[in-house]
C-alpha cells in the first residue's frame, strides 16, 4: 500500500471513530437523570410512522417575584418508551405522581419527541 493509501485509511478510520463517538454521545449517552413530581396534564400515543407515547406534566409552585404568593406552573414534556410505564400512566391517577426520567442530548423518532424519557412512575397521593 502506498503512502497516500495509508494516509487515506488513517483519515477514514479516524472519521469513522469520530462519527461513532458523536452518535453515541448525542443519542445513547444519558446526560442526566432525575425525578419530577406533579399532575399529568395529558398522556397520549401519537405519530405518523413511529407511534410514541408523549405526555406533559404540570408542576405548580410559588413564584419568586414582587407579587407575594403568586403561583407559577412549569410544564415538563416527556416521552415513554416502555409499554409497562405507559400502562401505568394510562391506568393510574392523574394527580400526585413522580416520574423518574433520563435525559438524552438528542431525540430519535422511535424513542419519542422529547429528550426526557420516563422509565418509572410513583404515585405520591392516593386517588
Amino acid at each position: 500500500m502506498s503512502t497516500g493509501g495509508k494516509t487515506f485509511a488513517w483519515i477514514a478510520g479516524i472519521a469513522v471513530l469520530a462519527l461513532a463517538a458523536f452518535i453515541f454521545f448525542k443519542f445513547c449517552f444519558v446526560y442526566s437523570e432525575g425525578v419530577n413530581e406533579g399532575d399529568i396534564n395529558y398522556f397520549q400515543k401519537e405519530g405518523f410512522i413511529f407511534k410514541t407515547y408523549e405526555g406533559k406534566m404540570i408542576q405548580t409552585g410559588l413564584k419568586n417575584s414582587k407579587v407575594q404568593g403568586s403561583i407559577q406552573s412549569n410544564e415538563f414534556k416527556f416521552s415513554v418508551v416502555e409499554e409497562r410505564v405507559a400502562k401505568q400512566l394510562n391506568e393510574g391517577p392523574n394527580t400526585g405522581v413522580k416520574l423518574h426520567w433520563k435525559r438524552y442530548l438528542g431525540t430519535l423518532p422511535w424513542r419519542g419527541n422529547s429528550q426526557f424519557i420516563v422509565d418509572s412512575v410513583y404515585v405520591t397521593s392516593p386517588r
